[in-house]
């Protein structure tokens, strides 16, 4: 699974691995500077946007050997790399979505022995998504799963809010019409939840096409709700949330990890820190400070509250 060895840091499931995408200091530190937090904080890989490692795509094994050096996994990289078409839904457009996406997976993601790829599948259609549309989506997951497969690399889709899968009966048609051979998937916590649905629920009905799970939280308030919050509400103030704000049920998450043997990388995927988020001005509104804040803050969850095996932080 991993280019790197790694001890187990899971009390009950030696086979569950911690990283954190980059989504936390993205646009604030560089892929170097990542790698090294990373590390210091005693956890086991990173998933980047495609934009922290653009400057690295001429060259993947340079970038690896600094991942090496620190003991740390290049997971993969999120698609949406530059030039890559991301739209799963335009006729016109699936063809070149198909080639980018393999294109990257060979030429960045081979060479790294990554083995999945985690995919957003473009914005969500005006009105929703209808029944072709997902069908759609589908078709082009299967294609690209058919041939990163050969690669070893498993093609593991992203059901996000705003985009075409984002409702319960969206993440359900997307499965049940993918090959399972081909196609897994990444649930996010905190998204799954935004979308209306109980994230221990489905995950673990789905567990076996599970490549990866994101670890995110939002608010009590949003539990259940019919419809999800808008881009509006989210520009006004964050829908998302560090682990601890209420939203989702982490300890029921990782029991049905361990007592389910999930194999597999489990990640912090929070966004950045902005002006109003939960502790932000306590800290004095320094976005440099914010960040280290909020990745020690996750790290402590993990290890108080879940008794994820990692060090105290200085």
């Amino acid at each position: 699974m991993s280019a790197v060895s790694h001890q187990p840091l899971d009390p009950e499931n030696p086979d569950i691995l911690y990283g954190s995408t980059s989504s936390l200091w993205d646009g604030r530190h560089s892929i170097e500077w990542g790698i090294k937090r990373i590390a210091a904080l005693g956890l086991q890989g990173i998933e980047p946007y495609a934009k922290q490692v653009e400057s690295h795509r001429g060259d993947p094994l340079a970038l690896k050997e600094k991942f090496d050096e620190s003991g740390v996994t290049l997971i993969d990289v999120s698609n949406g790399a530059k030039g890559q078409s991301t739209n799963f839904i335009d006729p016109e457009q699936i063809p070149q979505t198909i080639a980018d996406h393999v294109a990257f997976a060979r030429d960045f993601l081979q060479p790294f022995g990554c083995d999945m790829y985690k995919c957003n599948m473009g914005r969500r259609p005006e009105g929703g998504t209808t029944d072709d549309q997902l069908k759609m989506v589908a078709d082009t997951l299967n294609e690209i799963g058919r041939q990163t497969i050969e690669m070893g690399i498993r093609v593991a889709p992203h059901p996000h809010i705003w985009g075409p899968v984002e409702r319960e009966h969206e993440v359900r048609g997307m499965l049940d019409m993918t090959d399972p051979n081909y196609v897994w998937m990444t649930p996010d916590t905190g998204h799954l939840t935004l979308g209306g649905m109980d994230a221990v629920e489905i995950m673990s009905e789905y567990l076996p096409r599970i490549a990866e799970v994101h670890l995110k939280d939002t608010y009590a308030k949003y539990r259940g709700i019919p419809e999800t919050p808008s881009r509006e509400q989210h520009a006004k103030a964050s829908v998302y949330h560090n682990m601890g704000g209420g939203g989702v049920d982490f300890p029921a998450v990782i029991k049905l990890l361990r007592e389910r043997h999930y194999k597999g990388w489990v990640v912090f995927d929070m966004d950045g820190p902005r002006e109003g988020d939960d502790g932000f001005d306590a800290i004095g509104g320094n976005l440099d400070l914010a960040v280290d804040d909020y990745l020690a803050h996750n790290v402590n969850y993990l290890r108080v509250i879940l008794g994820v095996n990692l060090p105290p932080l200085d």
